[in-house]
């Protein structure tokens, strides 16, 4: 039993650095992660009895490299294949396993990018980068996510179908591609994060098993790029939110606002990290959110927060890419900075759009506007309306709480 814990442990740990090179010989990622599981497969046979080898992630890459080679080679285009690869697995040595976790090769930034392919829809990509690179199982996913696991299974068969059919290229884009292929990975990631730090639906407000990945390949990709100042800024910013998660609920899971959050608590360490991260950033769109989320980690107290300035922020981030959630969270600002008065008919005009009609959060920062007014039968009616919007149950026994207090 201990060994097949080790066996699973080192697969959990190497296998997007396993799939990532059998892709390489295979070129295809769905024949290259059958081949992983074979190599694991063998491993749980055989180490029982040989025991657990000095280098296990070398000992898995060898045996699904030799795998990978015999497939090509029972293939009637071996010849083509083979001057693809450009050398077999007989004179090359096993592959060093990495000094460091972030010490990863090439073929494991192909294989972000490939799982990442725009021609495959969103809920598509987020499900083959968390199995692929993530190394999450169907069933983690699924319970993530709140899906059944036929679901997320489905999406991830259809997905290396389309990379197949498609004939997407096992590489690293350049040129005018690159821009529009790296913000579908960044994408990505982003959507995995907010998923752990929000949850849209379910009874849990934070799930964050789900921060804790996406802030793994956050820091990965920083790693392999490190020359990109958007990577540097979505790192960041996911840093300085990751630093809040333990305080962003209570004992039994409901929310605690960001004023009312215990601020000792927050991780100074992944604020330090985000920082870091922030002195690299570029001046993009998750580049301006970290910059905000860094003010937020550099107020030792709610009332030291610099208001005046997310506003400005965010007004940039507005021109940047203009999005009506975007200027909700301007209109926040604003009425933190010039009071709430300044921003009820920013929020008003945004009611007009099509594309909040069943965003909770509008009357829910709506309500929040009209009690700091003094007009609570007004924000009542909006904290019951977000209420009934909401998805989340902890989310809306917040927002039940808000209306029955007034």
């Amino acid at each position: 039993m201990d060994t097949a814990r080790a066996v699973e442990a080192v697969f959990r740990i190497e296998s997007a650095r396993i799939i990532a090179g059998v892709t390489r010989i295979v070129r295809d990622v769905g024949i290259a992660e059958e081949i992983a599981q074979d190599a694991l497969v063998t491993a749980l046979e055989q180490w029982p009895e040989s025991g657990v080898p000095d280098r296990p992630g070398a000992w898995l890459m060898a045996t699904a490299k030799h795998r990978a080679i015999d497939l090509v080679r029972r293939k009637e285009t071996y010849a083509r294949k083979l001057a693809e690869v450009g050398r077999t697995l007989e004179d090359e040595p096993p592959p060093a396993e990495p000094a460091e976790p972030d010490d990863i090769d090439d073929d494991l930034l192909r294989l972000i990018f490939t799982a990442c392919h725009p021609v495959l829809a969103t809920e598509s990509r987020i499900a083959l980068t968390l199995r692929l690179i993530g190394g999450l199982t169907t069933q983690e996913i699924a319970r993530a996510f709140l899906a059944s696991e036929s679901t997320v299974a489905q999406r991830i068969v259809r997905a290396k179908r389309t990379l197949a059919k498609a004939a997407v290229p096992f590489e690293v884009p350049y040129g005018a591609d690159r821009g529009a292929r790296l913000s579908s990975v960044l994408e990505v990631i982003y959507l995995v994060f907010n998923e752990g730090y929000s949850a849209t639906s379910g009874d849990d407000l934070v799930r964050p098993a789900l921060c804790e990945d996406a802030l793994r390949l956050a820091r990965v990709l920083a790693s392999l790029m490190p020359e990109e100042g958007e990577v540097h800024g979505l790192s960041a910013l996911l840093e300085f939110q990751a630093s809040r998660i333990a305080t962003r609920t209570g004992p039994d899971g409901e929310p605690v606002l960001l004023a009312d959050q215990n601020r000792a608590r927050w991780n100074r360490l992944l604020i330090a990290r985000g920082a870091r991260a922030m002195s690299r950033a570029g001046s993009g769109p998750y580049s301006l959110q970290a910059a905000i989320a860094g003010c937020h980690a550099a107020a030792v107290r709610y009332e030291d927060t610099d208001w005046a300035r997310i506003a400005t922020l965010y007004g940039r981030l507005v021109q940047l890419t203009p999005s009506p959630v975007v200027e909700l969270n301007r209109a926040v600002a604003v009425s933190m900075a010039d009071g709430p008065a300044a921003a009820l008919p920013l929020v008003d005009a945004l009611a007009r759009e099509p594309a909040l009609n069943s965003y909770h959060l509008l009357p829910s920062v709506r309500g929040d506007l009209l009690e700091r007014l003094g007009r609570p039968d007004e924000a009542r009616a909006e904290f019951e309306r977000a209420a009934s919007l909401t998805r989340n149950e902890q989310e809306r026994t917040l927002l039940l709480r808000r209306a029955a207090a007034l």
